[in-house]
């Protein structure tokens, strides 16, 4: 018997041109989905999509935008015409400053992405996963969303929103075969780094009882099962991968 088996299912993975969005699209090729690399970058979702095979495509969207999302969704639908799985994950890191040094712009801008772009993402497919009486959310989260991280205000209020969309939209679909959840990684070893100091991200590692980052093919893991139909009486939780560093 195989397990976490998506032979025959469409997934999208949204910020999957590199990082965590990559290896995650990687792995639920592997599984059997096909796989529409969905990102911003359209060079980069092309390409990572053409080292995938196995039918994997580029899907350009703009997560901020519902118009490009509703898009975006309704394209793969007539290509497929089925959506099993949405992984949100693409985010951003916001500006690395205490909350007086940030301006208005840099607090818009994060929520756009971070937390708006998965409202927006969820309700595209959602009428589509309600008709088929079946589909798999996960939405990318972070532990900063629990604990909070000093001078990452926005990058903090945004995944613990998250995390609440999360619990909030798992009860609305509970009785229609539909299944969402999050998942809450402590500091990925990813491009996103780049977008912090290396004080932020030792305090971060410091905090991780393994004393290690973590790497995307982990945080892949623990997605793949989320996304499968043997993730059939889990709804409404938040998974952490944070090498130890949650404690609820």
């Amino acid at each position: 018997m195989a397990f976490f088996d998506l032979t025959g299912q469409t997934a999208i993975v949204t910020g999957a041109a590199t990082g965590i969005g990559e290896a995650i699209a990687r792995r639920l090729a592997a599984a059997g989905a096909r796989v529409a690399v969905a990102d911003l970058d359209g060079a980069g979702a092309s390409a990572v999509a053409q080292s995938i095979g196995a039918g994997a495509f580029p899907l350009p969207i703009d997560i901020t935008n519902s118009a490009s999302a509703g898009r975006a969704m309704a394209s793969v639908l007539e290509l497929t015409s089925r959506i099993d799985v949405l992984v949100n994950n693409a985010g951003i890191g916001g500006k690395a400053a205490p909350l007086w040094e940030q301006t208005p712009e840099d607090w818009e801008r994060i929520i756009a992405v971070n937390m708006t772009g998965v409202f927006h993402c969820c309700r595209a497919v959602i009428q589509q996963m309600r008709k088929q009486r079946y589909g798999r959310i996960v939405n990318i989260a972070s532990i900063a969303g629990k604990e909070g991280n000093p001078n990452m205000t926005g990058y903090s209020a945004t995944k613990a929103a998250v995390i609440g969309f999360t619990k909030s939209l798992a009860k609305e679909v509970a009785i229609e075969g539909i299944c969402v959840n999050a998942v809450s990684p402590a500091v990925i070893r990813t491009k996103i780094l780049d977008q912090l100091t290396p004080e932020q991200v030792d305090y971060m590692t410091q905090r991780i009882p393994m004393r290690r980052t973590g790497t995307p093919e982990e945080i892949a893991a623990v997605v793949h099962f989320l996304s499968s139909p043997d993730c059939s009486f889990v709804t409404g939780q938040c998974y952490d991968a944070s090498g130890g560093r949650a404690t609820y």
